[in-house]
């Protein structure tokens, strides 16, 4: 396959170039570097440094290349930062990236793989595993900005124009084995990233967003799922979408939950001591409980993940933050 892929100097695209690249395929990184790294970039990759809302730049590159089919990688992703600043995440999430497809139809190229967030499920109630079908109420301009787009992709789907599989990421974590890759990110809110930098002594202690949820040890529980796993999953739905697969949404996850008192205990094994911490209050919005069913996907393509294991999550996490300053 010859693979257009957004966001690929970022931290799930940078993983998923590499592993389309290891089975053969060739991949063209789309990046404006504004968040990613061109570091991460994989050096088999033809890289494009470019908005993807800059019509003559894509129009060019489309001209020029024949692509099979699209990756759509490239946004924002901090919630805290949704919440100030929601114009900021409709423009660069949704407006940006309906631009970027209309380009690419006018070209031919009309199958698409999108990244979106379990966000758009919102909060979810009883504590179930939230299947593909259930109700979207996504609580924050991030969520938002992925749920439009996903429902102006379906739109195109009903009318024959696109072919899409949406993919809904739980919490993704952990880095390359071999080190090439990892999340790279000032400031991130990401708590594995906040438990290896406190762990590193990159920042002094490690704040527990609220301990009073209905959980049980009433922290948040989530679903982490491996980016090694995750970018397999774009392999095999990259491969299946090639011979005409149809339009779908699949969750991302592992279908079972942790919370963030066991994330840190686990990496307190890990390091044989314990983390400084303590306990702040809970964060707007924040979703108490968070895990996939993720039946649909394992199902249809057999999938079986490599990395379903918390303490190799936090192990490859924690030696990638050792490698980066």
């Amino acid at each position: 396959m010859n693979i257009l892929l957004t966001g690929g100097a970022g931290y799930i695209g940078s993983h998923t170039s590499l592993c389309l690249i290891e089975k053969g395929h060739t991949v063209t990184v789309v990046d404006n570097l504004i968040t990613g790294n061109v570091n991460l970039v994989p050096k088999k990759a033809n890289f494009f440094n470019s908005d993807i809302s800059d019509k003559n730049k894509i129009k060019n590159l489309l001209k020029e290349n024949k692509f099979d089919l699209i990756m759509h990688f490239a946004g924002l992703v901090k919630v805290e930062e949704s919440l100030k600043n929601p114009e900021k995440y409709n423009l660069y999430n949704f407006e940006k990236a309906k631009a970027f497809f209309d380009y690419c139809l006018e070209f031919g190229l009309n199958k698409i793989i999108f990244s979106s967030t379990a966000g758009v499920y919102g909060k979810i109630k009883d504590f179930k595993k939230v299947k593909e079908n259930d109700k979207l109420e996504p609580s924050n301009p991030y969520a938002s900005s992925k749920y439009k787009l996903e429902k102006y992709l379906l739109n195109l789907s009903k009318e024959k124009k696109i072919k899409s599989i949406i993919l809904r990421y739980f919490n993704v974590a952990g880095a390359d084995k071999e080190n090439r890759s990892g999340l790279d990110v000032k400031d991130s809110n990401n708590l594995i990233k906040a438990v290896c930098e406190t762990a590193l002594k990159k920042r002094d202690r490690i704040v527990i967003n609220g301990d009073d949820y209905e959980t049980k040890d009433g922290t948040p529980v989530r679903d982490f799922i491996h980016v090694s796993d995750l970018a397999e999953i774009h392999l095999i739905v990259g491969e299946y979408m090639n011979l005409n697969g149809e339009t779908e949404i699949y969750n991302c996850g592992y279908g079972s939950g942790y919370s963030v008192k066991e994330v840190i205990t686990e990496m307190e094994k890990i390091l044989k001591h314990n983390l400084k911490k303590e306990i702040g209050p809970r964060r707007k919005d924040d979703i108490p409980y968070s895990v996939a069913n993720n039946i649909k996907f394992k199902e249809k393509f057999n999938w079986v993940p490599k990395y379903n294991n918390l303490n190799y999550i936090l192990k490859s996490a924690l030696e990638w933050e050792r490698k980066i300053k």
